[in-house]
């Protein structure tokens, strides 16, 4: 009777034991699957945010291409000389943003230089879609630092000191130039992003190293 009642007291705790072993695994299930939803939700999340906020810079950037610039001159594209020369070139404008040029252009493959360039050569980097920063001492320190950073990670641009220009800071483009105070003044990355590469190039596409200067 003792033995038998063993046995069934052994069977009892194994049955128990599967039991409890069955629950640990649905247990075990309902977790993962919980887990994994979760993260399936997080990253579907995560991607539309990444898509809505690609989506909302492109809607902005198309909006500041197409707005206008406050307080920029422009000249006629079409009237802007662009014969190639090997003499001095008197320019109508301070920086000058077109006209006739050096058959060699300044790097500006996001080249940022301490001292003054040739205008010739600067004119023909706008002639390939360049946008070109300048500066006088009137500008900041820090001012000039910040344009120096945008500048170095901007293909198809560069920048330098120009004492003979009106404003502190200004930014040239092919028949295109607007004078801003600061460096966080919105209107620098809405004339980067109208006019880098921008519809008024000459030659767009054309190349920005291999000429004069460099880093």
């Amino acid at each position: 009777m003792s033995s038998h009642t063993s046995s069934n007291d052994r069977r009892a705790r194994i049955e128990q034991m599967r039991r409890a072993e069955q629950a640990r695994e649905r247990r075990n299930r309902f977790l993962t699957v919980g887990i994994s939803a979760v993260v399936v939700a997080a990253l579907v999340g995560f991607g539309g945010y990444v898509l809505n906020k690609e989506s909302q810079e492109k809607e902005e950037k198309e909006a500041a291409a197409k707005a206008p610039v406050k307080g920029e001159q422009t000249w006629d594209a079409q009237e802007l000389g662009r014969n190639h020369v090997q003499t001095p070139v008197s320019y109508e404008m301070r920086p000058p943003v077109g006209g006739d040029h050096n058959p060699v252009w300044m790097n500006c493959d996001g080249d940022v230089y301490t001292e003054e360039i040739p205008e010739v050569n600067a004119v023909h980097s706008l002639e390939h879609g360049a946008v070109w920063v300048t500066y006088t001492e009137a500008a900041g320190a820090g001012e000039v630092k910040k344009l120096a950073a945008k500048v170095e990670k901007t293909p198809f641009s560069l920048m330098s000191p120009y004492a003979d220009q009106k404003g502190a800071i200004m930014l040239s483009a092919w028949g295109k130039q607007v004078t801003v105070d600061s460096a966080d003044d919105p209107r620098v990355d809405q004339f980067f992003t109208k006019y880098l590469q921008g519809p008024q190039t000459p030659e767009p596409g054309a190349a920005c190293t291999g000429g004069l200067g460099g880093k």
